[in-house]
């Protein structure tokens, strides 16, 4: 149970009794706990943001003496989800004992090669560059934030007299210095001169703060992030409005999205111009009322403070001057419109390369936009991939909040140019870059498949997000659906009802697929239904409910997909899920037959018709899938037992005997020949892969 009586309007208390007992007197368990309540609110710390610590005595190994070992947040790791493997241990004696041979701030790089000198527990993580800020303080609890409401105290005008003013005596400040070595000595003077204090503010960065327990830590950080929040809402309130009040009014939400979507396509392509890139969109409240303030165009080309927020959004948005009431679905205007802006925004971003960077600066990165400001329709962001550009847009929010809150006590000041470069494109940050795992097949595309609740569809799905694509999974079933989804990571997949013998449910998903991930990359019409009859029991609602699903629902797919692919410009795939129905003749099947048939025939039209796009189309071909598909559930399963004269129970066997190679086809193998056409064979387009164990009357040629 939680004990504490003292109430919080900003933070969320979240330290529980039982938890904590349960812990003991495992202190590096309970710092672990601190770090994962304290990461739980964005406002206190965005993700891989900040990082904490603890000391404790352990017994040295090698001179079975005990000493001080601290226990810190490892390079590249997040509070919000950290672990005993995500940390480092060191001495900290020896950490200390690198002031001896700290050369000065051109010896900031070299020292960090340094604290592997001093790694007590071999299965560290890689220390950070903030190690040092922890070591060189004395508390036994250490928490270095990065809230909301302090950053707007660093970040604002006169900020140092402001800090004095809130907490009196009882916080210190130092100035702006980029991490290292030498800011845990302006740490360590700071409080050798002000004994006492219970935290430090640093300067357009974030906060310190201790305590000799978890718990009191815990406590002091929220108490003083509190007080920051309480002081800036006051501020508000005596000014009455915040970025100087309402410039344009928002559209209504369904406007806001229509727009997004009919957008997202066009802006994806335009900042894909090096590399194909993910998108994010948010509309909340806080991003209104700061894209549609009159201070937006003063206050977005400043750029942001905090280390944290430039590095994963680029040191300012770009501001879009399109109009709420502007047609989105005039492709040719919109760009016309478009194009210049981005030519703009990536030759000033080369300037400002080219202004700062230093002899052994990296090579430049990508040029284009992380974010993307709208008004009054939202904001956008595009990365990597999915995790990247949902977490820029939670640091830019973050970056929003710490503007509305300086802008209230002074006015909000940004990073020097220079100094924001100097972190941009910092040695020991390419390092890490360099670091990273190297990119799977489908990174940066975002897939979309039908028939996606369960079966070959769900297969399919699980094969394309392994290999690293999003996936927008779709079906009729929404509770299917949502299990599916539910098998997946986060920021990995979505879902939509789709129902494909509906345009407007088509469009309705692809709009989904749009919003969540910028486009589409990848079409996979993996939706079916199965029925065997002979000529004289197919009625005309078993050859239209086949002709529907099968034929026009792949017409209406592959049609307005086309349209987003040709506004991304970065071709695509569409794979057709037929069947050896469609090339063999066989009884009882008039109508699946020809539908298959003309599946496969369209396949070929339209990969004549979109080559010039590069959209790459393609069939896939299965055959006696039986475990494991929806299709085979049933009447089908029946008819076709029925149709060569065996019962169900004997259907696998006896279509794994019918084929050259004896073997039994999975919804698995059906999955690995949809890759291998969009992962492998990227100069492969109008063809047909057979997966059905070798039946040579399927034979192609």
């Amino acid at each position: 149970m939680n004990t504490n009586t003292k109430k919080f309007n900003y933070v969320d208390y979240l330290w529980n009794e039982e938890k904590a007992a349960s812990l003991k007197d495992d202190q590096v368990a309970l710092f672990l706990y601190r770090s994962n309540i304290l990461g739980a609110d964005l406002r206190i710390t965005n993700y891989g943001g900040g990082n904490t610590s603890c000391k404790t005595i352990e017994k040295d190994p090698l001179t079975n003496e005990e000493v001080e070992v601290m226990w810190v947040k490892g390079s590249g790791g997040d509070i919000g989800t950290l672990t005993r493997a995500g940390i480092a241990g060191l001495y900290t004696g020896r950490l200390r004992d690198l002031k001896n041979v700290y050369g000065g701030l051109e010896d900031e790089d070299r020292m960090v090669g340094l604290f592997n000198h001093c790694i007590y527990d071999l299965d560290s993580k890689a220390p950070s560059i903030d190690t040092p800020l922890h070591g060189l303080l004395p508390f036994a609890h250490i928490d270095h934030l990065h809230p909301d409401a302090l950053i707007a105290v660093a970040a604002a005008e006169d900020s140092e007299k402001v800090t004095k003013e809130i907490w009196g005596d009882t916080m210190g400040w130092v100035p702006w210095q980029r991490p290292g070595f030498d800011l845990g000595l302006q740490l360590e003077k700071c409080l050798a001169d002000n004994p006492g204090i219970r935290g430090i503010v640093l300067g357009s960065h974030g906060l310190f703060t201790w305590g000799d327990t978890s718990y009191e830590c815990y406590m002091n950080s929220l108490e003083v992030i509190e007080t920051a929040s309480e002081y800036i809402e006051n501020k508000i309130k005596e000014k009455g409005s915040v970025f100087g009040g309402q410039k344009i009014q928002s559209l209504v939400k369904e406007e806001r999205l229509e727009k997004a979507a009919q957008l997202m396509p066009l802006l994806r392509g335009l900042c894909s111009s090096e590399k194909s890139m993910i998108g994010h969109f948010s509309d909340s409240d806080v991003v209104l009322e700061y894209i549609n303030s009159n201070d937006l165009e003063r206050l977005a080309p400043m750029g942001t403070s905090c280390p944290d927020h430039f590095l994963r959004t680029k040191i300012q948005p770009l501001v879009l001057t399109l109009g709420t009431n502007e047609d989105i679905s005039n492709t040719d205007a919109i760009l016309k419109k478009l194009e210049p802006a981005f030519e703009q925004y990536r030759q000033e971003y080369a300037d400002y390369y080219n202004t700062c960077k230093k002899d052994n600066s990296p090579a430049m990165r990508d040029p284009n936009p992380v974010i993307i400001i709208y008004p009054g329709v939202g904001m956008f962001s595009f990365a990597k991939n999915k995790q990247t550009t949902r977490v820029a847009s939670e640091f830019y929010i973050n970056a929003i909040n710490v503007m509305r809150g300086a802008e209230a006590i002074t006015s909000y000041t940004s990073l020097p140019r220079q100094e924001a470069f100097d972190i941009e494109y910092w040695l020991l940050e390419e390092a890490k870059l360099s670091r990273m795992p190297k990119e799977q097949p489908l990174s940066r595309k975002v897939a979309f498949v039908t028939g996606a609740g369960g079966g070959i569809g769900k297969a399919i799905a699980d094969k394309l997000a392994a290999e690293g694509a999003n996936v927008v999974l779709t079906d009729i079933n929404e509770d299917s659906l949502k299990e599916a989804h539910a098998t997946y990571k986060r920021d990995v997949s979505t879902y939509a009802i789709c129902d494909v013998t509906s345009t407007e449910s088509i469009a309705s998903a692809y709009k989904k697929a749009c919003i969540e991930f910028g486009g589409v990359d990848i079409v996979v019409h993996s939706a079916g239904l199965a029925i065997s009859k002979a000529l004289e029991d197919t009625t005309d609602k078993d050859w239209n409910i086949l002709q529907s699903i099968l034929v026009k629902g792949q017409f209406d797919l592959a049609k307005q997909s086309a349209a987003i692919m040709r506004k991304q410009g970065l071709g695509g795939n569409y794979i057709a899920i037929a069947s050896k129905n469609g090339l063999v003749a066989g009884p009882n099947n008039v109508a699946y037959g020809t539908a298959k048939a003309a599946q496969q025939h369209m396949v070929r039209l339209l990969a004549a018709e979109l080559a010039k796009d590069k959209i790459r189309v393609n069939t896939v071909n299965p055959d006696g899938v039986i475990v494991g598909s929806k299709i085979w559930e049933g009447a089908w399963a029946e008819g076709r037992a029925k149709a060569n004269g065996i019962t169900v129970e004997e259907l696998p066997a006896f279509y794994a005997k019918r084929n050259l190679l004896n073997e039994i086809i999975t919804p698995d193998d059906i999955a690995n020949g949809v890759f291998t056409l969009v992962g492998i064979l990227d100069k492969s387009t109008g063809n047909i892969i057979n997966v059905d164990g070798g039946m040579a009357n399927a034979f192609v040629r």
